[in-house]
């Protein structure tokens, strides 16, 4: 066996669950058809309470106590204030934070691409091709630069396979359901701009202001919101963002709405470093969990489906998922079968399960509701109490509080929120009633 374990994938899942996987004294191989140097494209926001949490507060770039949202158009909101710490994540920390801990325990890499897998009493045997020669690990104590590792040729053999090569999976399969997959997007820049678009020192968690767009398109058109911060020194990054949608908003509509955003306030660009494009899905079904091959992030469909936060799971999740794969691992009387199941049981669990339909029913709501309704449901959410509202945002309320707080979200929101979550309009009774069977 090359290893005891093969992960799939180069990215924050992959790191996070290799690195695990090896503290806990196991053979790792990572599998990426990329280096594992190259520069991640986008940005890793958090509440910062996950972090401390974690005691990874360091792996911040930023942190904001000003927290703000409006709702509504121009001069009828006032901000509302969060009172909660937001993070934005130091890529370039997180990522280097991620390879020394897989450089520390010992994981092997490997470039190439799976393009099957076959298991049998002993293991797994994957298909490979090669893609290059670059498999990158920092070296200790020289400044960052790199160990090469191996390509792949032909087969590689391993006792498991996790699958954490993203959205779209290697080879992980999913559950099968009607409907459309949504997607979540938005089109940011980070720069230098004629007036501070935010105020200095403030994270703008979302700015549904619209009285830049005519009220044909508040009417038409779906619903965005401005994700804005100062990064201090002059540089400040700002998102226009659109919730998840079937099909989802397509860049140019993101980008020339931000674009009116800012001319409406005169605001200029004057210089642009960096450009953001961001999509990924919200609403993907869960793995099945009858297979042998395992998932993590967002193969495994790990994304939060209301927020779309997932590196916070990432970092809570992966020890005890790596745990449950060693336990296994070490009961030479247990077949791989039922090791792969009990890992699953830890990954995606009875109670995850039905949290995990919860709020895919609620993405489910908030995609068909109007411009005015969505205004009205986030400014009730956001006045729920602040364990509540947070709790509910990294999923870390558990399943009895996660049901109250939905009970007091109906209890105290206006009418027009209370028919748009009471009266079925699409498939969210087939979600909420899978979540229920777990």
């Amino acid at each position: 066996m090359l290893a005891d374990v093969v992960v799939l994938g180069g990215g924050p899942a992959a790191l996070v669950i290799a690195a695990d996987l090896s503290s806990e004294g196991l053979r790792v191989t990572l599998l990426s058809s990329s280096s594992l140097e190259a520069p991640w494209p986008n940005t890793f926001g958090i509440w910062a309470g996950e972090v401390d949490d974690l005691g990874l507060a360091h792996l911040l770039g930023h942190r904001w106590s000003n927290c703000v949202s409006y709702f509504g158009t121009a001069g009828t909101t006032a901000a509302l204030r969060h009172n909660f710490d937001y993070g934005l994540f130091d890529k370039v920390k997180l990522q280097r934070h991620l390879l020394d801990r897989c450089r520390r325990h010992g994981v092997t890499v490997q470039r190439g691409r799976a393009t099957a897998v076959v298991h049998d009493s002993e293991g797994s045997t994957l298909s490979v091709e090669p893609v290059g020669t670059e498999s990158l690990l920092p070296r200790p104590g020289n400044g960052g630069a790199a160990a090469v590792g191996s390509e792949a040729r032909g087969t590689v053999r391993s006792r498991l396979v996790v699958d954490a090569s993203g959205h779209a999976p290697c080879l992980l399969q999913r559950d099968k359901e009607a409907g459309a997959v949504a997607g979540q997007a938005a089109y940011g820049i980070v720069g230098r701009f004629s007036a501070n678009p935010v105020e200095a020192g403030q994270f703008v968690l979302m700015d549904y202001r619209s009285d830049h767009l005519s009220a044909e398109e508040r009417a038409r058109e779906a619903p965005t919101f401005l994700y804005a911060m100062d990064w201090g020194n002059g540089v400040f990054f700002v998102e226009e963002t659109s919730l998840a949608m079937a099909p989802p908003v397509p860049y140019d509509m993101l980008k020339n709405r931000l674009q009116r955003r800012l001319a409406h306030r005169g605001i200029g660009v004057t210089e642009v470093q960096h450009e953001e494009f961001c999509l990924f899905p919200m609403n993907h079904p869960l793995p099945r969990r009858d297979q042998r091959l395992l998932g993590f992030g967002g193969a495994a469909s790990m994304v939060h489906p209301a927020s779309g936060y997932m590196v916070g799971a990432l970092l809570r999740r992966g020890p005890g998922f790596a745990a449950a794969i060693a336990a296994g691992l070490r009961q030479p009387q247990r077949s791989l079968d039922e090791v792969a199941a009990a890992a699953w049981q830890v990954l995606w669990s009875g109670e995850l399960v039905r949290r995990h339909g919860i709020y895919r029913f609620g993405l489910e709501k908030l995609m068909r509701f109007s411009e005015a309704t969505l205004h009205a449901h986030f400014d009730t959410f956001f006045n729920l109490p602040l364990a509540i509202w947070t709790g509910f945002l990294t999923n870390t309320l558990p399943l009895v509080q996660l049901v109250k707080a939905m009970a007091l979200l109906l209890w105290r929101a206006p009418w027009p929120v209370k028919w748009g979550l009471i009266i079925p309009r699409g498939r969210e009774l087939a979600l909420l009633w899978r979540g229920i069977r777990g």
